[in-house]
């Protein structure tokens, strides 16, 4: 038999129920939701990549700040060309706008049920972001509806604005390319090195790109714009150490997020 720790653990499903609400009750923890796809990385990446890190990056500020991880939404909107490589990877598996939609929406509502006031939506994949406003803002009004009294604020962000230029600038001594071009590149695999190198085929690391794309996008999508190993930008650099310099910057300074953002009157 495993002892049990005194250690309060940042995740919401290794909880009971009663253990889960004494916590709501009683600390009114902030809750983050981690959001990511199930979309290719290259050869030497997870097709998981993006909710690993969102949740990984999540647990980090959690413990930080003494909040509760949900488990993490790992569908994701339809992958486009100029910053997840697109749809005809094989293993990318993807949801229409409305889907992501509704889940957030409903997650929303579920949380305002529970009696939580502060919920944090971690995004870890680019093609997300414009739905998850729209499922906020639906989930919202449903909380409202159901009780006029709701208490709950919600805070989006993407993990990755929380990296500053002079972090980024150590990361890239030749120049960032840009988050877009990032996709599988030097970022996501330096902080998979940091929190899951066991997931990390070093061995098969590309060296493709950048990827030049034309200033429009088409449809049915040029699958021909993406260099073949899905990789928009060289992954060659990457490191441990780099990963964990990004991870604890933005674990920081998402904590200072989520403690100053919330402390402000809701209007």
């Amino acid at each position: 038999m495993t002892a049990r720790t005194d250690t309060p653990t940042v995740w919401m499903n290794h909880l009971s129920w009663v253990d889960y609400q004494q916590r709501i009750v009683t600390e009114h923890p902030p809750v983050l939701l981690p959001v990511g796809a199930l979309e290719q990385h290259g050869p030497h990446l997870p097709l998981g990549t993006d909710g690993l890190l969102a949740s990984a990056v999540a647990a980090d500020t959690a413990a930080r700040v003494g909040g509760l991880v949900a488990p993490t939404l790992s569908y994701g909107y339809k992958s486009q060309p100029k910053c997840g490589g697109g749809q005809h990877f094989c293993g990318t598996t993807s949801v229409d706008a409305a889907t992501l939609i509704g889940q957030v929406r409903d997650a929303v509502r579920e949380f305002a049920r529970h009696g939580v006031d502060k919920l944090v939506v971690v995004n870890g994949h680019y093609e997300n972001q414009w739905f998850l406003i729209e499922g906020i803002d639906l989930g919202l009004r449903d909380a409202k509806a159901a009780d006029p009294a709701c208490a709950l604020q919600v805070m989006r962000l993407e993990y990755w604005d929380f990296m500053t230029p002079e972090t980024l600038g150590h990361v890239f001594p030749d120049g960032f390319p840009g988050f877009a071009l990032e996709h599988a590149a030097v970022l996501e695999t330096s902080m998979m090195l940091h929190h899951h190198p066991s997931l990390v085929r070093m061995d098969l690391l590309p060296d493709d790109g950048p990827a030049d794309f034309p200033p429009y996008d088409m449809y049915p999508s040029r699958t021909d714009w993406v260099p073949p190993s899905g990789v928009l930008s060289s992954a060659k650099g990457s490191d441990a150490t780099k990963g964990r310099l990004l991870a604890d910057e933005v674990a920081r300074r998402m904590a200072d997020a989520i403690t100053t953002g919330f402390t402000r009157p809701a209007p």
